[in-house]
């Protein structure tokens, strides 16, 4: 079986997006599945999921902006005329516009962490473009100012003292992802982990801290995810310590549109520590199709 990829960038409200799209040579189109990553990542870390769906749907991966290769301008004036802001809506206001520009009416949505965020704002500004949705490690929390404080603290010195020699430092890799993690996951996958938040831009990596973590976040995510009106997969990783459980059922308590899953002994990466299980999951909601 042959897999195509096609990559290209295209101009997203003033920022160069990067997209690529995995698929298999064919004569009729599929439905379109759109992959969204989370904070510090890239569309990278979606790519062998997504191979192993191009059996049923033409899988668009794109970079969100001021991660991974969507670069944001920076002379000035290229900069002069970016004025976007890094709350959630805007980032599921960026797909809607790829979505434009690349013909694409509707998709299959599937989002992971901030991305599933992301995601779940889109299927409340667009709910006419998305078939079944896919949210992967998210959920609902509750507001704590001084903990809110000491995160967005800590939050700001990881993302100011980056340097690329971290690279360079046996085993960076594998201390970078041992918070994420449970199981082992391949060393390319950890070395890309790393490559992406060194180099996400310092604006988007920090202002997108403050609108995921927020008294905002706390007070419309919840709302977010009652107003879903597609069928929705949420999914968590059983021993994830980023975004607990007990979020993710939380959040699907709120709407009977919403199946919840736990993949066992898995944690805020479920799709590569057994991709065996997510894979099963997936598979068995999407063929529920009526």
């Amino acid at each position: 079986m042959t897999i195509g990829s096609l990559k290209d960038k295209v101009n997203v409200r003033g920022v160069e997006h990067y997209y690529e799209w995995i698929r298999q040579p064919q004569t009729s189109s599929k439905p379109v599945m759109a992959f969204v990553h989370g904070w510090g990542g890239s569309s990278r870390y979606w790519r062998n999921t997504a191979r192993a769906l191009s059996d049923r749907f033409d899988c668009l991966l794109y970079d969100l902006r001021g991660f991974g290769r969507s670069c944001l301008p920076h002379s000035s004036t290229e900069s002069s005329s970016f004025k976007l802001s890094y709350e959630l809506e805007e980032y599921a206001k960026d797909l809607g516009v790829l979505l434009d520009a690349l013909h694409v009416d509707k998709i299959y949505l599937h989002g992971h962490s901030m991305g599933a965020s992301v995601a779940a704002w889109f299927l409340t500004l667009y709910p006419e473009r998305v078939k079944r949705a896919i949210l992967v490690c998210n959920g609902i929390f509750e507001y704590d100012e001084k903990a809110f404080a000491a995160f967005y603290k800590f939050g700001g010195y990881v993302v100011k003292f980056r340097y690329k020699w971290f690279l360079n430092i046996p085993f960076a890799d594998r201390v970078f992802m041992s918070r994420f993690l449970h199981r082992p996951i391949s060393k390319q996958d950890r070395r890309a982990f790393l490559e992406d938040f060194l180099l996400a831009d310092y604006e988007a990596a920090l202002g997108t801290i403050y609108t995921s973590v927020s008294k905002k976040a706390v007070e419309i995510m919840p709302q977010k995810f009652a107003q879903i009106s597609v069928p929705t997969l949420l999914i968590s990783g059983e021993k994830d310590i980023i975004i607990p459980t007990v979020m993710g059922r939380q959040a699907a308590a709120l709407n009977e549109a919403i199946e919840y899953v736990e993949i066992p002994k898995t944690a805020h990466f479920p799709m590569l520590e057994d991709a065996e299980t997510y894979l099963s999951r997936v598979r068995e909601f999407l063929e529920n199709e009526n």
